[in-house]
């Protein structure tokens, strides 16, 4: 007995670490963008909140100034660091997304479009979707020639990993184990703040190259080749 209530306190006290390092990772990159935000504020066209007339239209200057930044620091990105980043990116979300509309389907019968689908006596889960759409970015990807479609399918591929993985346990058991402690809550949730930590590194990078060309007027890479 003593056994077997120390193993569930030290499981409950893992998921309860691996739960706060989920938290942490989406924690730190709300921060990255704020600090971004500050970064693009100081050093952008936009008035400082003591110099500004309306500090909400200074404010929206700034936004619209950083969306500037990291679009073009996104557009000056090699193509394959622009796909893992799309990988990364999506899967993250979607995993997270998964998990809180699932959550919040267990006290309500919709949540916006989202619903449990039954077909006859059986449930579908969400992995069927995302096996679906993994494959089915992975054959194009195969099948295609056109690099510039990678980065497109990479969304797709990384969404249908987040909608399988975030039901892995349920494959692996071949039983509905979503919220059991058979659910690898912990390895998932510590698979998905990696990816998001990895994917707000790339961004971080995004938005340097975004600084250089909208904030200091530099040539895009691609431009300086084709001047050269």
């Amino acid at each position: 007995m003593e056994l077997s209530l120390g193993r569930n306190r030290g499981l409950a006290d893992a998921e309860r670490r691996t739960i706060a390092l989920g938290v942490a990772a989406y924690a730190v990159t709300a921060a990255a963008l704020l600090v971004e935000f500050g970064r693009v504020w100081r050093r952008g066209s936009a008035p400082l909140p003591r110099d500004a007339d309306d500090v909400l239209d200074a404010a929206a200057e700034a936004a619209g100034e950083t969306v500037a930044v990291a679009l073009s620091g996104y557009r000056d990105t090699p193509r394959r660091e622009n796909a893992l980043f799309n990988l990364l990116a999506s899967f993250s979300a979607s995993f997270s997304l998964a998990r809180g509309i699932t959550y919040l389907l267990r006290r309500k019968e919709r949540v916006g479009p989202f619903r449990n689908v039954r077909i006859g006596k059986r449930h579908i889960h969400h992995f069927v979707p995302g096996i679906l759409l993994a494959f089915a970015a992975g054959a194009a990807a195969i099948l295609t020639d056109d690099e510039q479609v990678e980065p497109h399918l990479a969304l797709a591929f990384g969404t249908g990993m987040g909608l399988t993985l975030d039901e892995s346990a349920l494959l692996l058991e071949l039983e509905d184990v979503y919220w059991s402690r058979k659910g690898m809550l912990s390895v998932q949730i510590t698979l998905a703040a990696m990816a998001l930590i990895s994917a707000s590194i790339l961004g971080a990078r995004f938005l340097r190259r975004g600084e250089a060309v909208v904030l200091e007027g530099q040539l895009p890479l691609f431009a300086e080749a084709e001047h050269a």
